[in-house]
């Protein structure tokens, strides 16, 4: 591990004089590539350091031990000695942590897709929900949303929806969102006061960019026709849809946000490029799906990961086992503690197979 380090260490001394040489920043290219690998070392070498300058007390503790016959200052060096070595673990773990591979793909911005699944329209009902505290959480990490795709239902639910995220770390944080989501709740419409069992499905894409995926126009056919949906002042006016069709792999995508067609062109091949990055990473990484299986669950759309129990006011992430007693609050975007402990799970597992 510290052979590592001391080479991070040394690579950005060496990015430090780089970055700050006139002929390299003449290279605008070539500086910001220069200047984001720089970044991306400084934290990890910021905590070597201290880690260092820790290791340095804790020596100095012990050659007073060795050449010290005071009583008192003995006593005071041991006690010093071991809290440097108390310290000391847990900048090791914390080390051990950061030095993990990161996934390529945590910093890009986010596709999320919702779909009403099972439960008719109090499942769309639902689907309004998550929408709604994805939006929430995005608003206090004070990202940008984008509306694509939205279809809702009369009643103001959803059917399906297609928006992107976009912020710093916007994939690292929703990536665990993918899979089957449950709510158990009385419907509005249940005269009995019977409790439902609804669902939707949530699939959340790193946002590709073009040097991730290469797509050939030649490959997808596009259709264009008029909107349709609940509201809206332009829907069935003009043939402003886009349908695109990749027929290669036979991904189908749809957007009818926009009044213009050229915008609803330009929205439909960025998810297009997201679902292509999403097919070919599955087929191509078997490995990685495994690991991610193992970690907090496959996140596939069939799997069930969460459950939204209204009468407890509950919800349960069945992959960590971890239930919250704030229903409210959770679907109105607080969602961090959650978070952190799905990103926890996945870093213990891959500290248990490094």
């Amino acid at each position: 591990m510290f052979e590592k380090l001391l080479a991070m260490k040394a690579r950005f001394e060496e990015l430090t004089t780089l970055i700050g040489d006139p002929t390299v920043i003449a290279d605008r290219t070539r500086w910001q590539k220069l200047v984001k690998e720089h970044s991306s070392l400084e934290p990890i070498v910021q905590k070597f350091e201290e880690y260092n300058a820790e290791s340095a007390q804790a020596e100095e503790c012990k050659q007073i031990l060795a050449e010290e016959s005071d009583t008192e200052l003995l006593q005071l060096a041991k006690e010093e000695l071991a809290e440097h070595a108390t310290h000391l673990e847990e900048l090791t773990e914390e080390l051990k942590v950061m030095l993990l591979p990161k996934d390529p793909n945590d910093d890009k911005n986010v596709i999320v897709e919702i779909r009403a699944g099972t439960g008719g329209e109090e499942a769309s009902l639902f689907g309004y929900d998550l929408l709604r505290m994805y939006m929430r959480f995005a608003e206090r990490q004070r990202w940008k949303i984008e509306e694509i795709d939205m279809n809702y239902t009369d009643l103001g639910g959803v059917k399906e929806c297609v928006f992107s995220i976009n912020g710093k770390g916007a994939y690292s944080m929703l990536k665990f969102e993918s899979g089957a989501h449950r709510v158990q709740r009385v419907p509005e419409t249940e005269s009995q006061g019977r409790i439902h069992t609804s669902a939707a499905t949530v699939a959340v894409l790193p946002e590709a960019e073009d040097i991730d995926v290469e797509l050939n126009m030649n490959d997808v056919k596009v259709d264009t026709y008029r909107a349709g949906g609940a509201g809206g002042q332009y829907v069935n006016r003009t043939d402003s849809a886009v349908r695109m069709t990749h027929i290669p792999t036979g991904i189908v995508v749809t957007c009818q946000d926009e009044k213009s067609q050229l915008k609803n062109k330009e929205k439909a091949v960025r998810v297009l490029k997201s679902r292509l990055l999403d097919f070919f990473r599955s087929q191509a990484d078997k490995e990685y799906a495994d690991k991610r299986k193992a970690q907090v669950g496959s996140g596939d759309r069939s799997e069930r990961i969460r459950t939204y129990n209204f009468p407890q006011g509950r919800v349960t992430d069945h992959r960590i086992n971890m239930t919250l007693y704030s229903l409210d609050s959770f679907l109105d975007g607080d969602m961090m503690q959650m978070i952190e402990a799905l990103r926890l799970a996945e870093q213990q597992t891959l500290l248990s197979e490094n």
